[in-house]
């Protein structure tokens, strides 16, 4: 009886351990430890599914998985006992998108889901439950846990403008994006500094655009220069293999043509896009400047520029043939258009601008940069269609059926939101990944403070919005804006461990959260990384507190 008693207790204390292990990010709607272990193996684990076809990149994904982190592959046959079930069940009337629900017992794991994403989420908890350490055997602690998103829209962006980023990384990019529960990846593929998508009507958007004579050095306006041309672009090809990467994991791609500003990279390949094409590019005096300073360049340092697209006719028909093109790339409903940070300076120079305005009765520049996107707009809708803009699309009047991305703090969310239009919410003090998560900073930055329980306490329903009008928000984005990201493991370093408090903002119910419980649950998450060979911030915990 003595050894008896003991037994039990043995399997009690070793059950309650990997209870204990059990730290899903982001915290589901429920989880309820169970006193059972499973065990894994390559020898006795079978995947089974009651729909293989619509389980199939799924069961693609965690196989994937497995093999590149633990150097197991399961084989695909019937089993009795020790089995993976992916279940796809009929839908029901109030069915969230992606919700799941994951059964692990000692003879099985079942998840069961009325959607092909609600597979994938599921599949992706069951990662989190498995050990950060290879082994031939994985065990994993027996739960039950039944979870759904909060958020429809949950999204990063990356910029590759600035610094153009290899697409095998934005393939991992896109798999970071996965493994959180995030379903939009916004991609920022023109700039100032940078054209990154191959246009074949316009060949010189990526023989001239997409390269520069050179970066600064320091942060901006510089202490020097590299002198080193750098630059890049994706094939139409390359782009067509991401976009199908991304949508096996039931991610969107929304890519971003900037428009009317921003567009320097633009402007130094067909100058005629110009107000004043005979004009040379401007240098700021304070700019250490690498090559030619003569006639339009790709500029080499960071922040707004004057020389902006001219509202002429033949700018608009270069627009609708760019985006012809990236219409048949890029399958979502959505283009982002830009729309930021549009200096009025040329256009307030230009006679011809001035006699636009009059003609088309408008009052004044503002109200110029509304024409232009509403102008954009009905074409992209003609195309079905829809534009996002970052929130200064709202000035001299929003387009129409615009979606807006709320940039400049919270204001331009709520305005747009109380004129029913839609709205993401991508405010700079919570959701910019560019700035500094250690005070002081331990590396070189756009500057600003923003420490993960910041991030984490963000919640983008405002206050200022009634309940009907919450329904407007779509969901949360951050941005990683990469002046100050010059290689992948910098990015990895700026989005780790943020991401994770990212997923929790966009999929957890605000009940279930608690900061508390995050830091430990983001531990195992942590050594996930690692496992990964992912770089992070090691001194995320220790900073000052900044809700």
């Amino acid at each position: 009886m003595k050894h008896l008693l003991c037994a039990m207790a043995a399997i009690c204390i070793f059950a309650t351990s990997f209870a204990q292990n059990i730290s899903i990010i982001p915290e589901p709607e429920s989880v309820t430890p169970m006193q059972t272990i499973f065990s894994l193996s390559a020898e006795n684990t079978k995947i089974l599914s009651s729909n293989a076809k619509k389980a199939e990149k799924t069961i693609s994904f965690f196989n994937n998985y497995l093999k590149k982190y633990y150097g197991i592959e399961l084989s695909k046959e019937s089993s009795r006992k020790n089995s993976i079930i992916f279940n796809l069940t009929p839908k029901q009337p109030n069915d969230t998108l992606g919700a799941y629900s994951l059964t692990v017992t000692d003879n099985s794991i079942t998840i069961d889901a009325s959607s092909e994403e609600g597979l994938f989420y599921g599949m992706q908890s069951l990662i989190q439950l498995l050990p950060t350490t290879a082994s031939t055997t994985l065990n994993i602690p027996g739960v039950v846990i039944k979870d759904a998103p909060r958020l429809a829209y949950r999204g990063m962006m990356l910029d590759c403008g600035r610094h153009f980023m290899p697409a095998d990384f934005v393939k991992q990019f896109i798999d970071y994006l996965a493994l959180h529960k995030l379903n939009t990846f916004h991609w920022h593929l023109t700039e100032d500094q940078g054209w990154r998508i191959e246009i074949k009507k316009y060949p010189r958007l990526t023989e001239v655009g997409a390269w520069r004579n050179g970066t600064i050095t320091g942060r901006y306006p510089g202490n020097g220069n590299d002198n080193q041309k750098t630059g890049g672009f994706y094939t139409q090809k390359q782009i067509r293999e991401i976009v199908k990467y991304a949508a096996d994991r039931y991610i969107t791609i929304i890519p971003e043509i900037e428009m009317p500003g921003h567009s320097s990279a633009a402007i130094a390949a067909y100058p005629q896009l110009s107000c004043f094409p005979d004009q040379s590019t401007v240098i700021n005096k304070n700019t250490t400047w690498a090559g030619s300073k003569d006639g339009k360049q790709v500029e080499q340092t960071w922040g707004v520029f004057p020389d902006v697209y001219a509202p002429t006719e033949y700018t608009f028909k270069f627009i609708e043939n760019v985006l012809d093109e990236v219409i048949k790339l890029f399958p979502s409903k959505y283009i982002h258009i830009g729309g930021d940070e549009c200096p009025k300076d040329y256009w307030n120079k230009s006679t011809y601008c001035q006699e636009l305005m009059k003609n088309k009765g408008l009052k004044n520049a503002e109200e110029l940069q509304s024409y232009f996107i509403q102008r954009i707009e009905k074409y992209l809708n003609s195309k079905g269609r829809e534009i996002i803009g970052w929130d200064e699309i709202l000035e001299g009047g929003l387009a129409p059926k615009a979606t807006v991305m709320s940039w400049r703090g919270e204001e331009g969310g709520i305005a747009a939101a109380k004129q029913n239009h839609d709205v993401i919410m991508s405010p700079s003090g919570w959701m910019y990944f560019d700035h500094s998560q250690t005070k002081p900073e331990d590396s070189l930055t756009i500057g600003g403070f923003l420490p993960i329980q910041k991030v984490y306490n963000y919640n983008p329903y405002p206050n200022a919005l009634t309940a009907a009008e919450h329904q407007h928000i779509l969901g949360v984005q951050a941005n990683v804006w990469t002046e100050y990201m010059s290689s992948p493991q910098k990015v990895e370093y700026m989005i780790f461990p943020r991401m994770a408090a990212l997923a929790e903002v966009g999929w957890t119910e605000p009940a279930n959260k608690n900061y508390e419980s995050f830091k430990d649950r983001l531990q195992p998450e942590i050594a996930r990384y690692r496992l990964w060979g992912a770089n992070y911030c090691k001194d995320w915990d220790n900073q000052p507190t900044d809700k």
